[in-house]
């Protein structure tokens, strides 16, 4: 019995003293109305934000009767999947099988996303965590180049992509992509977070600069790395490449479906309307499912990630 006693009372002196290290949690000032409004607000917002979506998809699933009504309604009343039927069986016939356009974005997605994060982390490393001489110069290009629109840079990039004889390839629309610094500013701001006692203690225990680079930089960054890879993959998927491919069997789907979508394709006729719908949501639900696959990574713990024991 006494003994029982002992280790009762060893195991509450142990749980009393836990309690000095267990984090406080601060409780909230708001009121109960406070939080009221602040929820009405914050339904208000994600509605705004979901309503785009909710009419394409309305949109994309309402018969050619429906198209025209004036005013137009918001909601479908008889939903069809004819649009996407008509999306479809105008691909099948189109003059290049629309599974050479699938594999040349597929191509450009996988190649140009995984190239840029690979350059993108190499060079953000050096500039978020050694200092030589320029490196302050580089790290405000960067910042300033994020400025610049696509369409200001549009006539370099066209003469850098002729100059280097890649017209009528993928690789003019890659190239350009692996030299974006979007991906390289978001990876820079989140390895400066990452202490430097980290990385010091893995130089004592023998590591080298890659193996510290792709062991415990990479994976401190990952959120960092996903959120760069989805808009990354985003804008490359959404890429038609108009400006540098003009051979019909290179271009990539994202340019097929802006044909369908605009009516320029013979023998669309006035269904063209429909189809536009249906090919936006189709457009839209590729990179929203590669979003939801990779959500958890984006909204984790940054550099403290790997701090925990």
């Amino acid at each position: 019995m006494e003994i029982l006693k002992k280790l009762y009372y060893r195991r509450l002196k142990k749980k009393n003293s836990m309690k000095d290290f267990a984090p406080s949690v601060k409780k909230s000032k708001r009121s109960f109305w406070g939080n009221v409004i602040l929820g009405l607000f914050l339904l208000v917002m994600a509605f705004a934000f979901f309503f785009p979506v909710l009419y394409m998809v309305s949109q994309s699933l309402k018969p050619m009767n429906e198209m025209f009504i004036f005013p137009p309604k918001i909601m479908v009343q008889n939903p069809t999947m004819d649009n996407y039927r008509d999306f479809v069986n105008v691909l099948a016939n189109t003059m290049v099988p629309v599974t050479r356009s699938l594999f040349n974005s597929f191509f450009v997605v996988v190649i140009g996303s995984i190239g840029h994060i690979v350059l993108a982390s190499l060079c953000a490393y050096p500039l978020a965590k050694y200092k030589f001489p320029g490196s302050k110069f580089f790290n405000q290009i960067i910042v300033y180049s994020l400025m610049f629109n696509a369409s200001v840079t549009a006539i370099p990039n066209f003469l850098t992509i002729a100059g280097l004889g890649m017209l009528d390839t993928q690789w003019a629309i890659i190239v350009p992509g692996l030299a974006s610094t979007l991906g390289l500013y978001l990876m820079k701001n989140f390895m400066e977070q990452i202490p430097d006692s980290l990385m010091e203690a893995a130089q004592i225990d023998g590591a080298g600069y890659a193996r510290i680079h792709f062991t415990i930089v990479m994976p401190v960054v990952k959120p960092a790395l996903v959120t760069a890879f989805i808009m990354v993959f985003q804008s490359f998927w959404t890429n038609t490449g108009a400006n540098f491919i003009y051979a019909e069997a290179q271009k990539g789907f994202a340019y097929v479906v802006g044909q369908l979508a605009s009516g320029k394709v013979a023998g669309v006729g006035a269904s063209f309307v429909g189809i536009s719908s249906a090919s936006s949501v189709i457009m839209f639900a590729v990179p929203l499912v590669v979003f939801l696959i990779m959500q958890n990574n984006v909204v984790s713990t940054m550099a403290t990630s790997g701090m925990k024991e």
